[in-house]
């Protein structure tokens, strides 16, 4: 999981430094951060709190194997985009991750299964999220041979993004940010067993409306609005604004579950054309500023926390609580320069976001290093 983490966060700085420079298409760099980064640490998380969540036994090593072959696959995928490989590569590349998806979906039903009376109702998020990337992948094969690719092309963004991302992030996020903050949340489980049904249909309506009608996009936005506005209004009734941003861990994921309700409600306004933001099918800005609202906080921010778990495993030690307080440092400054940058990038301002995620994953960098230099603890 340690790997997994940090090949993230390189896959980010990398995604940044090789598209700002154009030595990447922008398709490409933005699969280096997605493809190579963030899906095989997604896969990682869900093997990390799938057992938590079924109270059943580590994975098999096989299955361990997955997110690493999902990374392997990713680094294809950006070759055949840049075109240093044959794009009809796409298509199987596309088919291998599917099946990836499909065996760690299969793997969290027989966990679920297996449970010794009801499991934690997060597995089914991971379950629904899983489900849209498969419905994703399955766009690519008609992609690649160019049928109706506009449209495909933006289910199958939306579905990665809001649907994949989105629905592992808003899964994860009620469990984790109790244990950041110390406090338990005994309405965790029920919020994630009522809002799921609204959350995937959210997903689906907005993936599906992206390709067709905006309306359904605008239905689908608005349901998901207010699932995640519902998250932030219980964290602040539960834990206390001042809880949420006083962390340099809550803090970014804060910020992140914010940056999700502005970039839907952005998104609502440009398909409907409302207020002079652009028409149907203009996603320059919304992509990066995703990258810089949501993602960046939502992964610098989990990483502070989980981290030095992975890295350190087993009981709370000195060297494990060292780890967190150096990754956790910026983690404020941090949050606020890539809720900046991301309102940029939907102000057309492309420069002064650029600058915003360079700076915010130069202050994650730098306490990554500092936290990295913390000594295992003495046998």
């Amino acid at each position: 999981m340690s790997f997994l983490a940090l090949s993230a966060a390189a896959s980010f700085l990398l995604a940044l430094l090789l598209g700002a420079s154009a030595v990447l298409a922008p398709a490409a760099a933005l699969h280096v951060a997605f493809a190579m980064g963030v899906l095989p640490l997604i896969f990682g998380a869900m093997l990390h709190f799938v057992p938590v969540l079924t109270r059943t036994g580590t994975p098999h090593r096989l299955i361990g194997m997955l997110p690493m072959l999902a990374q392997a696959v990713g680094l294809l995928v950006v070759l055949a985009i840049q075109g240093l490989l044959p794009r009809w590569l796409l298509h199987p590349a596309a088919s291998v991750d599917l099946l990836l998806a499909a065996i760690l979906l299969g793997w969290l039903a027989h966990r679920a299964r297996r449970t010794l009376g009801t499991p934690h109702p997060g597995w089914r998020w991971y379950a629904a999220a899983l489900s849209v990337l498969v419905l994703a992948l399955a766009a690519v094969p008609p992609l690649v041979a160019g049928q109706a690719s506009a449209a495909l092309r933006l289910f199958h963004v939306h579905a990665n993004t809001l649907g994949f991302v989105g629905l592992a992030a808003l899964g994860t996020l009620p469990v984790l940010m109790p244990t950041i903050l110390g406090r338990a949340d005994a309405q965790a489980a029920p919020w994630l067993r009522r809002r799921l049904p609204v959350a995937l249909a959210g997903v689906l309506l907005l993936a599906v409306g992206a390709a067709t009608m905006w309306p359904l996009a605008v239905v689908g936005g608005a349901f998901l609005v207010v699932v995640a506005l519902g998250l932030l209004v219980h964290w602040i009734k539960s834990f206390g604004l001042k809880a949420l941003l006083v962390d340099g861990a809550s803090a970014p994921l804060t910020a992140a579950l914010c940056g999700y309700v502005l970039l839907l409600l952005f998104g609502a306004a440009h398909a409907a054309g409302v207020g002079g933001v652009g028409g149907v099918g203009g996603t320059a800005g919304i992509i990066p500023a995703f990258a810089a609202g949501f993602l960046l906080p939502l992964v610098t921010g989990a990483l502070t926390q989980l981290l030095p778990v992975w890295r350190f495993a087993g009981p709370q030690t000195p060297a494990r609580h060292e780890m967190r307080r150096r990754l956790a440092r910026t983690g404020r400054l941090r949050a606020l320069i890539l809720s900046i940058a991301s309102v940029a990038f939907l102000l057309d301002q492309e420069g002064v976001g650029a600058i915003g995620i360079a700076i915010g994953l130069g202050l994650f960098f730098a306490d990554l290093f500092r936290a990295l230099r913390v000594p295992p603890p003495a046998r």
